[in-house]
């Protein structure tokens, strides 16, 4: 009698589990540090949706990266459609975690750079590995950050450092994080998981009734940002297919700097120039 191989399982994009009455949801794609794509974003809020019956949900990474953001590979060589759905559903997922009755925390276990910034920012709670970095990557790549880094940094970090983390693009270490007020709290690495379960067993001794009042309250800033968030999201979306979005793009994939567009320059007029 021979035996057969066993048949090759693919790791899902995104694994969605109880533990103990709490949903941790967890990107799976280290190959590309985390980027989602559009079935991932849809997986996701899914299972942030479905959660409402835990007592907190938990966003995580696999491997070095927490979330680099949404995938760059289709920006060199954008199908504007496909780009407007991701665009969207990005903004529907940063909303689900606002949104969600349950406490959201996210345990940033590595690179938290772009979208996954963004991520951060919308979650409750963030505690942060040692290893962790963070940071916005919109105009370096021909993008920008409108789904919570241009328009709700500001209130949370203050107008100048928000501005500086949104436009850029420079990378802040976990114990920076914690001192501009990105995180509540950093850890070693090794302390991470330990650490979110110590945050959920404080979480699982207060009222989830009331908690889903406070939080519903403390969203007056990121409901205040809703427009803002929709008109940029209309002009980034009319933007599919720019030059410096494909050269943006590009320079990320090639590992290399990016030639951007200048600025306009105002002509110089034959008058003046005869003067």
């Amino acid at each position: 009698m021979t035996g057969s191989a066993p048949e090759h399982t693919e790791v899902p994009a995104i694994k969605v589990e109880r533990r103990d009455d709490v949903v941790w949801v967890r990107l799976q794609r280290p190959e590309r540090m985390n980027a989602y794509d559009l079935a991932m974003a849809r997986d996701m809020i899914a299972g942030i949706e479905d959660a409402d019956d835990a007592y907190a949900v938990v966003i995580t990474g696999t491997g070095r990266a927490f979330c680099a953001g949404g995938a760059l590979g289709q920006l060199e060589d954008p199908d504007p459609r496909q780009l407007r759905q991701l665009f969207t559903t990005s903004h529907k997922l940063v909303n689900a975690i606002r949104s969600c009755p349950r406490p959201v925390i996210a345990a940033v276990n590595g690179v938290a750079a772009g979208g996954g910034n963004e991520l951060v920012v919308a979650c409750d709670f963030a505690i942060a590995a040692r290893s962790a970095t963070f940071g916005q990557t919109g105009p370096k790549v021909g993008s920008a950050p409108v789904l919570g880094g241009t328009n709700f940094l500001g209130p949370v970090l203050g107008d100048k450092r928000g501005k500086e983390m949104a436009m850029m693009c420079r990378r802040y270490s976990a114990e920076q994080a914690l001192e501009i007020g990105m995180v509540n709290e950093v850890v070693d690495d090794a302390d991470l998981v330990a650490a979110v379960d110590r945050w959920v067993g404080e979480i699982k001794r207060l009222s989830p009734r009331y908690l889903e009042i406070a939080k519903a309250s403390t969203n007056v800033w990121w409901n205040l940002a809703q427009d803002n968030m929709h008109q940029a999201l209309a002009t980034l979306i009319q933007a599919i297919g720019s030059d410096d979005m494909t050269e943006g793009a590009a320079a990320f994939l090639e590992k290399r700097r990016p030639e951007f567009t200048p600025p306009f320059t105002r002509p110089v007029s034959s008058e003046r120039n005869e003067s």
